[in-house]
């Protein structure tokens, strides 16, 4: 199946221009602590990025208006949400439907680079690195950023997947036959 065309999913535009006129600042916490969750129930991830760990890495969504920016050290890993993106060792750019996938393994990453959906450019053994202790992970990048909604996590899970395109079950480009995850 190819990996570009109308499989990756974008934020629908209206949320994308409302999004260029909302403060980030409210985004902060959310990020903090859904990468706190992170730390806090696969450590190892940090672990396996070695000394990439010290690197900047940074999230580029073609359809936000908004860039993230990733410090994975192990001890005080940090993820922030900026307007333009700022000196990184590693940039990663794509849909959010795509990055999502990438993360969570719903996408095949090769696929997904090789149709150009995501690009990639910087420390490329840096995003060797990340991508595999992410891989091995196994981490559901959804369900890891509402966690700390407790009960409504659920909700908040299939709204969120609604908005990016990516509910759950649904065919991501770079899919294994019968919808596993390639990974």
């Amino acid at each position: 199946m190819p990996a570009s065309g109308p499989f990756i999913s974008r934020v629908p535009p209206v949320l994308a221009f409302v999004g260029q006129y909302l403060p980030l600042l409210p985004l902060q916490p959310v990020l903090g602590a859904c990468l706190h969750g992170i730390q806090r129930r696969h450590p190892q991830i940090f672990d396996r990025l070695g000394t990439h760990a010290a690197k900047r890495f940074g999230l580029d969504p073609t359809d936000l208006p908004f860039v993230f920016v990733l410090e994975p050290a192990r001890v005080n890993p940090k993820v922030v949400a900026v307007r333009s993106m700022p000196q990184v060792d590693v940039k990663v750019t794509g849909s959010i439907a795509a990055l999502i996938g990438l993360v969570d393994g719903s996408c095949d990453g090769d696929a997904l680079f090789f149709s150009r959906d995501i690009r990639v450019e910087g420390d490329m053994e840096a995003a060797v690195a990340l991508r595999n202790a992410i891989d091995e992970a196994g981490i559901d990048i959804v369900a890891e950023s509402i966690a700390w909604l407790g009960p409504l996590s659920p909700i908040a899970a299939q709204i969120l997947r609604g908005v990016i395109g990516n509910p759950p079950g649904q065919q991501q480009s770079g899919l294994a036959p019968e919808g596993r995850p390639w990974n």
